[in-house]
Formats: structure tokens, C-alpha cells, sequence
């Protein structure tokens, strides 16, 4: 068991294809309300919502993940945990997002942002035989156990091998890319040579009128050979010299915009090393990967008090007009307190949003107060999923996206048992 932050290398074989095909599936799976076979249930639960509530808000989201230069053809895996049955690794590749909102037909919002999408690929551990583990029919979504998937699908009969139900996509999120890639690099110097030429010009026209006017310039073949030479080699010097303090000022300003999101790391920290008491295996990115599914789920339903895992009050009916629910790089603790053998946990979650209403589609950075709540006295299970539990009474496996009791026995199921509980979510 354990972590590791400093894995990085390129991703190959049945991984890098799975990763890829996840990517390049994704903007129709929202659009459309399709599944992903090679996606972790939770993730096709929250796209199904997601779709629902596009659909309700007459909202057509086209989204388009695209490669900005051969980078973002790649994947390069990064921080990786593991228990004793399935081994997570975070992936991530640099992509474009171009959105576009239609309603009736009408373009009512279009953004394209240079971004990078994170993935978490799980895969069994070498030699484990995770047989009576609850998993999902990739073909129709029915809760089972990986064995019975093999045998074959008890609601729709299709069998599978185990490379069918793993690697598998279990969280994704994108995050703003303020890198460039060598062509946008160039672009942008381009831009800024020209915007020095033109300066530079009207500087000597300034200055000399009666030599640097066209007029006067077409007299003037000694002139007109200078500026023809010296201007573009000034420009090439200034354009890159304002390109450097364009990008730099720009920096500095996504700084000052992300100064709220720092300052947690030492929460992050006690939080972690608790946590690990509990399970060795845990890590901070495991849990900003459930925190995030949670938080998205809650948002995107009809009524987020019919859920099994949220256990707070109604939420601002606000956030019922999100119809894109991207995360926005910072998952922060503010405060965790043991409460007996509960551990309750209250962090500051920033997203960037579009909303939709009145016809109109809009954006907005958006932070939210998400309180989480789950049991000490019991192991992190890594692999668990809300739509595949195991009842500890009579063993049946159910989807409790569904069922809040378990359907062949009748009891309730206490989600903190297994997993965390969402007991707050409202705007900061």
C-alpha cells in the first residue's frame, strides 16, 4: 500500500486508449445522456444528471475536447494510490474545451478555454482476485460483483472478461492551463511584433513628420530603406520585450484572483495524516475526487434530500439552475473535528460555473462551504461507489442511487459505513 507523488511518465497501451476514448466520449455523453462503458458508474450517474438538467433548461451544451498541439495526444500518469485490491493513478493530457450553449436554436454562450483534464484510472492489483467486489454492468448499468459479470449479467445475460470491467475511468476534472503550447506561443509574439511595428512607426512619424510620413518616405530612399530594415528588427526586440511583461502581468493577476485559494495546505496536511490513521492508503487526492463526485451529484439532482449520501438541508435553489459544474483547482480544508468515531470534515470548494435561466446562459466563479462526514473506527474503501454497495446485512448488492434501504432485505443502509456523507453544501 501506499502513495506516490512523484510517478510521472507517459501513458501507454490499453491505459492511454481508455483515457483517450474517455476524453474524446465525454462531450457527447453530457450532451446526449450516454454512458461511457469504460467510465465508473458514479461518473455515468452524474453525466444521466447533468443531461437531465440540460434538458430541463431547454439548454443544447455542445463541448468539444480537442488537442491544442501533439502534447495533448499524450497522457502523463502522476500521483497514484492503491489498497489492497486496485491500484488509482491521476492522468492528465492538455486539451482545449470550446463550449457552446443553444436555446431554440440561438447561441447564447461560447467560450474556449486552454485546459488540462485530470483523469483517475483504477485497475485491479496485480494478483488480486477481487471476485465478490460489487461492480456495474458496463452494458446496462445493473449492480453486480466482478465474478458475476463474468458468468454474465443477471438483467441483460452479457458476460465479460476482467480487461472489459478494468482499467476503468473513476473522477475526471479539468483545470485552466495558463501555459501555451510553442504555437500559441508564436501566435502571441506575432500579435505583440506587429502591435511594436505599428507603435514604433507612429512614434517616428511623431518625432519626424516631415521625413517618416508615406509621403515624404516615397522621396526619401535613405529613409525609406531605414525604416524598412530598422523597423522590423526594433520590433522584433520590442514585441518580445512587451510579450514578456504582457505575460508576466498577467501572472500576477491570476495570482491576486487565486490569493483565496491558498492558505489551507497546513489543514490539508492534519487532515491527510488523520485520515491515514484510519487507512494508510488515503490520500488527499482520493478524497477531492469523492468530494467533487458528491458535491456534483447533489447539484445536478431534482432533489438532493432523496440521496443516500447528503444528509443536509435543502439546498439555495440557486445552484438548480447549473447546468456545468467544472472544478476550479482548489479543494481547501478549512476545519476537521473527531465527533466519537465520525470524523467531520468542512472544506472551500471553488468551481467555475454556467448557470442557465430566463433564456439567458451565463458563467460565474463560484465557491461553496461543503461539510463531509464519514466513520473512523473503519478502513477508506477506494474503490466504493454509490451505485454499487453491498448491503452488510444480507450481502445483496444495490444501487443506492436508487434505494436508500437495501431492495432484498428491507434494511437501511448507513452510508458513513462505507463512504462520506455530504451534510452541508451552500455558497461561501
Amino acid at each position: 500500500m501506499g502513495y506516490n507523488l512523484f510517478r510521472t511518465k507517459e501513458v501507454t497501451g490499453v491505459f492511454k486508449k481508455k483515457l483517450t476514448d474517455f476524453k474524446n466520449s465525454l462531450g457527447e455523453a453530457v450532451r446526449q445522456g450516454k454512458n461511457i462503458p469504460f467510465a465508473d458508474n458514479d461518473i455515468n450517474y452524474v453525466l444521466k444528471l447533468q443531461n437531465e438538467r440540460l434538458k430541463e433548461k431547454g439548454v443544447d451544451l455542445q463541448t468539444d475536447i480537442y488537442a491544442r498541439d501533439e502534447s495533448g495526444k499524450k497522457f502523463i500518469s502522476g500521483q497514484n494510490w492503491k489498497d489492497a485490491h486496485y491500484d488509482s493513478t491521476v492522468c492528465f493530457s492538455w486539451c482545449g474545451v470550446k463550449r457552446i450553449a443553444k436555446i431554440n436554436g440561438r447561441r447564447r454562450y461560447t467560450d474556449n478555454r486552454k485546459s488540462v483534464i485530470y483523469e483517475t484510472i483504477t485497475d485491479v492489483v496485480s494478483g488480486a482476485h477481487p471476485d465478490n467486489d460489487p461492480c456495474n454492468c458496463p452494458n446496462c448499468g445493473m449492480a453486480s460483483t466482478v465474478a458475476g459479470l463474468q458468468e454474465g449479467c443477471s438483467y441483460c445475460g452479457t458476460k465479460f472478461q476482467m480487461d472489459d470491467l478494468f482499467p476503468k475511468v473513476s473522477s475526471y476534472y479539468f483545470l485552466d492551463d495558463a501555459g501555451m503550447t510553442t504555437k500559441e506561443f508564436w501566435l502571441g509574439y506575432l500579435v505583440f511584433f506587429f502591435i511594436a511595428l505599428i507603435g514604433l512607426y507612429i512614434l517616428c512619424i511623431s518625432l519626424r513628420p516631415e521625413v517618416f510620413l508615406p509621403q515624404n518616405l516615397i522621396r526619401n530612399k535613405g529613409a525609406l530603406i531605414g525604416i524598412i530594415l530598422g523597423l522590423p528588427a526594433a520590433s522584433f526586440l520590442g514585441g518580445y520585450l512587451l510579450y514578456v511583461y504582457f505575460i508576466f502581468i498577467r501572472m500576477i493577476v491570476k495570482l491576486i484572483l487565486s490569493a483565496g485559494k491558498m492558505g489551507t495546505a497546513g489543514s490539508r496536511r492534519a487532515f491527510e495524516s488523520r485520515m491515514k490513521r484510519v487507512s494508510p492508503e488515503f490520500s488527499f487526492e482520493y478524497f477531492t475526487s469523492k468530494a467533487l463526485s458528491l458535491i456534483k451529484t447533489a447539484v445536478y439532482s431534482k432533489n438532493e434530500q432523496d440521496l443516500l449520501f447528503y444528509t443536509g438541508e435543502k439546498l439555495d435553489p440557486k445552484m438548480k439552475d447549473i447546468i456545468d459544474l467544472n472544478y476550479g483547482g482548489a479543494l481547501g480544508v478549512k476545519s476537521f473535528q473527531d465527533e466519537g468515531d465520525q470524523v467531520k470534515v468542512v472544506t472551500k470548494a471553488y468551481f467555475d460555473v454556467l448557470y442557465a435561466k430566463e433564456n439567458k446562459v451565463y458563467y460565474r466563479n463560484q465557491v461553496f462551504s461543503a461539510t463531509f462526514k464519514r466513520r473512523t473506527d473503519l478502513p477508506v474503501n477506494l474503490n466504493f461507489s454509490m451505485s454499487r454497495i453491498m448491503c452488510p446485512t444480507c450481502g445483496s448488492s444495490f444501487d443506492a442511487t436508487k434505494n436508500k434501504n437495501c431492495p432484498y432485505c428491507g434494511n437501511p443502509y448507513e452510508i458513513t459505513t462505507d463512504d462520506w456523507a455530504l451534510v452541508e453544501l451552500r455558497y461561501k
